[in-house]
Order: C-alpha cells, then sequence, then structure tokens
C-alpha cells in the first residue's frame, strides 16, 4: 500500500456559516443598552434586522463576494466604442451584489428612524466584515444628508433617494431612480486637508439662480462612479459646498472626466478617482463663503463612519486568530490554551470589545441629538467623534498585523483573507483626516467650546470611583490639559490619553468585571509592556478570549 502522503490534519475549518452579529457579544449588548428599553417592539424588529445581515455577513456566500470584488477590481473606461467620452467605473458582479444587499438592509438609513445612527452603526460594523472596500459609497451616500439639509429644497429633493433601501446602479437622471448614492470631492493636489486652499473655481450660471459652472481638478475623489457628489469649490464670496449631479435632468453627462482610478494600498474593490471639471454644473448648497461649515456634517458623519469600520476590521482579525487558535494544536495542545497565545488572544480582544463600545456611544449620542436635540450629546460628540477617529482608527493595523501573526505562515497567505485586512486597515486613519487633522480638531475644540470638555468630563465622570486606576487616569488628565505648554507638539500624547479614559470609563460601566479590569490595568495602570500579549498574567484572561470566540 503506497503510503499517504497529503492527509490535511491540524487546520481551522473556515470560519463561514455563522451569524457575525448574534456571535459578537460587545455589539449585542451594546446595542440592546442604548436602545430605548420603553419600546420592546422596536428591540424585536432591531433584533430581527441585524440577526438577517449578521447571517447574511457570515455566509459563504457574502465572503466569496468578497473575495471575487477584490480579485476583480474596477476598471475605468474613458470612451466608447465610437470614441465619445463615458467615463465610467466598472465593477465586478460581486460589488454590486455587496452593495445592493447593504443599501437593502438600511446601510444609508439612519435620519429618519427610531435609533437610525445605532441601528445602521451596528449594521455597518456587521457587514463590513464581510467587505469593507465598498463601505465608502455607503458612508458618503449616508453622510450626505446633513449636509444637504443646510438647503431644505436639495434636501427635500434627495433626501428620500440617498435613504432609500432600493440599489440602482444605472447611472441616468436622479429624477428617473428610486435611490441614488452619493460621493465627495474635496481633496486637491495643492492643499489635501487645507481645504481653503482648493482652486476649483465657481461662477454663477446665468438666469439660473442657484445654479454654477464649475472649472477645476480634484485629487481625490471618494466614489467616482456615484450619482450625485458634494464638492468644495471657490466662488465669489469664498469657498462654498455644491452639489454635483453625474448626470442632468435630460439624460445628458454633466462634465465629470475622470482622469484615473488611484491604485491604493488596500481598499482595492473600491474606485477612488482623480476627476477634471470644465464647465460642469453645480448646485450651491449653502450660502457662499460657507463651504466648509456646510459639509461640516458629512465630515463628521463620515468620521464616525471611520470608528465604525476600524472597529469592524478589528473585530473580524480578532475573530479569524481566536478562531484559528481554538482549532489548531501545538506543543500537545490547543493554542487558544497555551498561556501566552490566550495573553496575546486576550489583549487584542480588549482592543477590539473597547472600538466597539466606544463607536455605539458615539452612534447612540447621535440618535439623542437627533431625536431630543441634546446639547450635552452634541458638545460631547464635537470632542469625542475626532479624539475616537484618531485613536480607533490608530489601533486597527497593529490588531490586525498581531491577529494576522496569530496565524502563523497560514495568516501570510492570501487565501486566509488575512493580508486583506491588514491592507485595509490603515485606510481609516487617513481617510476623512489624518491622525494629526484629527489631534488638532480636538484642541480647537477644547479651545473655542468649553462645553465639549464639559461634557466629555461628565461623560467619564459616570464611572468615577469604579476603578483606582482609572480615577487616577482621570486626574493625571485633568492636570495635563491644565498646562498650555506646548499644546500642540503634545496633541496626539493628549488625545490618546483622553480617548483610553473614555474606553476605560464605558467599558468600567458596561463591560464584564474581567474586560473593564484588564483594560484599566494595561492600558490605564501602566501594567502593560509595548506589544500585544504583555497584559498581566494574573487576570482572568481565559474569560476575555471566551468572550470573543465564535462557535460554529
Amino acid at each position: 500500500m503506497a503510503p499517504t502522503t497529503h492527509t490535511v490534519t491540524n487546520q481551522a475549518p473556515p470560519l463561514v456559516g455563522y451569524d457575525v452579529y448574534g456571535a459578537d457579544r460587545a455589539l449585542v449588548e451594546g446595542v440592546e443598552r442604548h436602545l430605548p428599553p420603553e419600546d420592546p417592539e422596536l428591540l424585536d424588529t432591531v433584533r430581527t434586522e441585524l440577526g438577517e445581515l449578521g447571517v447574511a455577513a457570515g455566509s459563504a456566500q457574502a465572503q466569496e463576494w468578497g473575495v471575487l470584488a477584490n480579485e476583480n477590481p474596477p476598471r475605468l473606461r474613458t470612451h466608447d466604442r465610437y470614441g465619445n467620452r463615458i467615463d465610467e467605473v466598472e465593477f465586478h458582479p460581486s460589488w454590486h451584489r455587496l452593495l445592493g444587499h447593504a443599501v437593502a438592509a438600511g446601510l444609508t438609513d439612519a435620519w429618519g428612524r427610531p435609533s437610525g445612527h445605532l441601528r445602521r452603526a451596528a449594521g455597518f460594523v456587521v457587514w463590513t466584515q464581510a467587505e469593507a472596500g465598498h463601505g465608502c459609497p455607503l458612508s458618503m451616500t449616508h453622510a450626505a444628508v446633513p449636509a444637504l439639509r443646510a438647503d431644505p429644497e436639495l434636501a427635500a429633493e434627495w433626501e428620500p433617494r440617498l435613504t432609500s433601501h432600493v440599489y440602482d446602479e444605472e447611472l441616468r437622471p436622479a429624477a428617473d431612480k428610486p435611490g441614488v448614492l452619493f460621493g465627495m470631492g474635496m481633496t486637491e493636489k495643492q492643499g489635501g486637508s487645507d481645504v481653503r486652499s482648493n482652486t476649483t473655481r465657481a461662477e454663477p450660471l446665468s438666469g439660473a439662480a442657484g445654479e454654477y459652472l464649475l472649472t477645476g481638478h480634484k485629487w481625490f475623489c471618494s466614489a467616482p462612479m456615484s450619482d450625485g457628489f458634494l464638492v468644495l469649490a471657490q466662488a465669489a464670496g469664498g469657498l462654498t459646498c455644491f452639489l454635483v449631479p453625474r448626470v442632468l435632468p435630460d439624460g445628458t453627462r454633466n462634465v465629470f472626466a475622470i482622469q484615473r482610478l488611484k491604485d491604493k494600498l488596500g481598499n482595492r474593490s473600491n474606485a477612488s478617482g482623480e476627476v477634471e471639471f470644465d464647465g460642469t454644473r453645480a448646485r450651491r448648497v449653502g450660502e457662499e463663503g460657507r463651504g466648509v461649515r456646510t459639509i461640516i456634517e458629512m465630515v463628521a458623519a463620515t468620521r464616525l463612519d471611520c470608528v465604525l469600520g476600524s472597529a469592524a476590521l478589528m473585530r473580524q482579525s480578532v475573530t479569524q486568530a481566536v478562531h484559528h487558535a481554538a482549532h489548531r494544536s501545538a506543543f500537545g495542545g490547543k493554542l487558544i490554551d497555551k498561556p501566552l497565545m490566550r495573553n496575546v488572544l486576550a489583549d487584542l480582544a480588549l482592543e477590539s470589545e473597547a472600538a466597539t463600545t466606544l463607536a455605539l456611544r458615539l452612534a447612540a449620542a447621535q440618535d439623542d441629538v437627533q431625536s431630543t436635540d441634546s446639547e450635552q450629546d452634541r458638545a460631547f460628540l464635537r470632542l469625542a467623534v475626532p479624539m475616537a477617529k484618531y485613536w480607533v482608527t490608530k489601533r486597527c493595523t497593529p490588531v490586525a498585523a498581531e491577529a494576522l501573526e496569530c496565524l502563523g505562515g497560514n495568516g501570510y497567505v492570501e487565501e486566509s483573507g488575512m493580508p486583506r485586512l491588514l491592507r485595509e486597515s490603515p485606510l481609516n486613519s487617513i481617510w476623512e483626516g489624518s491622525g494629526n487633522v484629527q489631534a488638532l480638531d480636538v484642541l480647537r475644540a477644547l479651545q473655542r467650546e468649553p462645553q465639549a470638555l464639559n461634557a466629555f468630563l461628565r461623560e467619564v465622570g459616570q464611572a468615577r470611583g469604579a476603578d483606582h486606576r482609572l480615577d487616577a487616569a482621570i486626574k493625571n488628565l485633568l492636570t495635563e490639559l491644565a498646562d498650555l505648554d506646548g499644546i500642540e507638539a503634545r496633541a496626539r500624547r493628549l488625545v490618546e490619553r483622553m480617548a483610553l479614559v473614555l474606553q476605560g470609563s464605558l467599558l468600567v460601566r458596561w463591560a464584564p468585571s474581567e474586560v473593564a479590569d484588564a483594560f484599566c490595568a494595561s492600558r490605564l495602570g501602566g501594567d502593560w509592556g509595548t506589544a500585544f500579549g504583555t497584559l498581566p498574567h494574573t487576570l482572568d484572561l481565559a474569560s476575555v478570549v471566551d468572550r470573543a470566540r465564535v462557535e460554529i
């Protein structure tokens, strides 16, 4: 009998066929915590919709869509066969299936539903774990709503289409479509985050109130295949926000020359491009000279989506690492039972749960602003969103890298899916304002809006007295906030400490004791090394890991 040379043993089974939502205890508990307790019917509705989305996200079909959408990135077609300029982006069918499922699940609809921001945030975390790239047009479309509300007439026309649960991929007049997607164009070659240096010009169109013609170049246009775009351009009164329709009401294409698609590190399934405006028709949104103020609500919403997206990538990275360790044996036992591997997995799980808990708190605060016009939550978000955007997105890449290493050589192979997570992980820290921009925005809020700091301190103060390490961290933070010497050079350090204190306070209030204890001991108490897997060995790490585990 010939010897067997290819028997596959000691390999983890595929992590497929599970409920991404139901398996995430931190996410489920967070959603149910923030839903209004007096509305059990809403609770049942949310459980059902997120459960269905979770099952779909964990299915073999959705995972295959994600693979195919990234293996077959979008292609730019500038001209048709006859030489006519068409500027279309072609996607693999899997991209459209992912996007269609997301739109149908309400991931562009947060502004008019009960607890809409919380529901959408949880759904975004769940569905991003199937594939992250198509989250860009979802985010832009969702975030366009508050900016358009600066012009009630435009909002009445576009908002029903933006929040629709129907996906229509065809390029045709928006009035003929049941649902639309939006992109955004702010970045120019000379400016980057310094949008006030933009050079794109806007000239009023004679005889058409609020209509302009744009001339200029956008160095980075998000989702250039969309139906409409919010862009910034220089009008006579200064930097102004405009809505650029992709197709004009008469069915002709607006002047929207896509020069090229960006060849990005990750986010391969999604199109990002450079576009040229040359007599491009646009409608003014808000007043001339108030472009930044008009579009800032959109930016705040997309920044929160960066936090959600990073929380999703961290959760999927940790899920894959724990799943592998639970099934892989080495040195006489399962990896998950080895003390050192358990320390690494617990450390990663802490980072993931802290990110999820913070992200959901921000979404719930947005719901409170929306429903009750809460000044407390508005002030809290002014400081907490850029703070969370800075810190959570910064933590995503080291989490993804360490989780990949937990799979060893298997994790370095494309088929594992871990390289795609790693390539995607830096994106949210860069887009919508990179780390320094966020840190400086926090300083701006501290200096100009004292009510924001008061709201932040009231939030973290709700956990005061529950953990001595948190109390000490709050005290040290207050000392640091009172010292203005060299404040800009210290901005990253300060924002990091604020974010950790906020995360610690939320976990002390709401997480299981073993999670809160481990977080406070390491992140706030200083009993931690400079790499993952350096938690105090006396903590209940097994319970932390078990909480992050998925059973299939």
